[in-house]
């Protein structure tokens, strides 16, 4: 077995990439609401500030900072994940191994974890976050994709509407600072 090794930083900021283990289908955004709630739930009891997120039909990305003295963002990825997945109607192709330990077949058991290193690092990784829609060719331009951050960002004055310009318009920089 592969031994993972996390970076488990006190009150860090961490990006992730967590994706469902069939990647052709469309659930999160299909159940936008329903993983709306599990990251609301989930928050309440084990709080953590979503400084960027943009979920996608087969994956998301997310740019988390946890409370003070806190490192545990397993336990919330693990509740998330949990209570997304009871929020679906059963019938997913389940491997042996899954059934086994009583899992669903709706995730990929790990994620992507990178732990954020500075603001320029954390920077780049937002953007990255808010630019992957247009990366990935569902739609022009980044204010286009509901299922962001990117619109409150807008609100804060952090970002202008049209940053990231139009995919038109782009060698393949895809909006990341430089």
């Amino acid at each position: 077995m592969t031994n993972y090794r996390r970076n488990f930083l006190a009150g860090g900021s961490f990006f992730f990439t967590v994706n469902l283990a069939e990647r052709r289908l469309r659930l999160l955004t299909d159940h936008i609401d329903e993983l709306r709630k599990a990251f609301r739930e989930t928050r309440q009891h084990h709080p953590f500030t979503t400084d960027a997120v943009v979920v996608l039909p087969d994956h998301l990305h997310a740019v988390w900072t946890l409370p003070e003295g806190d490192r545990d963002f397993a336990t919330r990825w693990r509740l998330i994940k949990s209570t997304f997945s009871r929020s679906l109607a059963t019938g997913e192709t389940i491997s042996k191994s899954r059934a086994a330990r009583g899992e669903r077949g709706i995730w990929q058991r790990r994620y992507w974890e990178h732990t954020i290193r500075d603001e320029d690092d954390f920077a780049r990784h937002v953007d990255y976050v808010h630019i992957n829609p247009v990366k990935h060719g569902l739609v022009m331009r980044v204010r286009d994709w509901p299922y962001s951050s990117f619109h409150r960002l807008v609100e804060r004055g952090v970002y202008p509407e049209d940053w990231g310009g139009d995919v038109a318009d782009r060698s393949g920089d895809f909006g990341e600072r430089h």
